[in-house]
């Protein structure tokens, strides 16, 4: 490797490519313009293969400053969605959006997935179109994890039926795991989690075996658990996070599950 791409890997990206790539000039124009004399850095006369960066160093031709678009910046954000608000980002109806949340966070995002308007808990927001669709696609099956409030009560038969699979249109769901966490008169919590984000699935799976639900709350999505997070509030997930929410889903499609 040249000892100027060398300097440009490790301190900035060279100067060619930075013209280049936000569209001032090609990079056969570029190196010709700097071997002309009329690019500099910082005041500087540049040079052919000269590390920049965009973020930091002031790059003018024929004295003219250039204009170097931002680079944009992923955001990946958890919201504890409340009760009452539609999973999208604008809604003909007036209602509420889980998008009014978030109008603080730094950066445009949208849903990563959908809770119903009824339903609350973790919900994924983000401007990462890969990641979202690494996480959403059906193929990945990332695990999600509910708390649910059923009526009146529950039978092992109905838990077995869910656990197996029923039929939602027209073919089965995926094995779940169903736990009984509490029993009082005329309520049951149940935890559920699925291997698949069909429409309302974990509510039809319930209504499928003549079950009620009075509450669905989503605690976790893959690796990743709601806490102690308050309903209405969101935060930025810590890089272990986003890397682990990949992770899984590469795993998943090196696993193989199919539907």
């Amino acid at each position: 490797m040249k000892t100027e791409d060398i300097m440009a890997k490790v301190n900035g990206i060279r100067i060619q490519k930075v013209l280049s790539e936000n569209g001032v000039m090609s990079r056969r124009k570029a190196e010709e313009a700097i071997a002309q004399g009329r690019v500099t850095v910082n005041g500087h006369p540049a040079q052919p293969g000269n590390p920049v960066d965009p973020a930091r160093d002031v790059i003018a031709i024929d004295g003219v400053r250039v204009q170097l678009r931002k680079k944009k910046q992923n955001v990946y954000i958890m919201l504890h969605k409340p009760r009452g608000f539609v999973t999208t980002t604008s809604d003909e109806l007036g209602r509420r959006c889980v998008t009014d949340l978030v109008k603080d966070a730094p950066a445009h995002v949208y849903p990563v997935g959908r809770l119903d308007r009824n339903s609350e808990g973790l919900l994924l927001l983000t401007n990462d179109g890969a990641f979202a669709n690494l996480v959403m696609h059906p193929s990945n099956h990332i695990s999600k994890t509910y708390r649910v409030t059923v009526r009146p009560d529950v039978s092992d038969e109905q838990a077995a039926k869910m656990s197996a699979g029923v039929m939602l249109d027209g073919r089965m769901t995926l094995p779940a795991t169903v736990l009984v966490l509490e029993k009082q008169d005329g309520r049951v919590v149940l935890q559920i989690t699925i291997q698949e984000g069909r429409n309302r699935q974990v509510r039809r799976m319930c209504e499928a075996v003549g079950l009620e639900v009075a509450r669905l709350k989503r605690t976790s999505v893959g690796p990743l658990k709601l806490g102690m997070l308050q309903p209405g509030q969101w935060r930025e997930l810590r890089p272990g996070e986003v890397a682990a929410l990949r992770n899984a889903a590469s795993k998943k499609q090196a696993g193989g599950l199919s539907e």
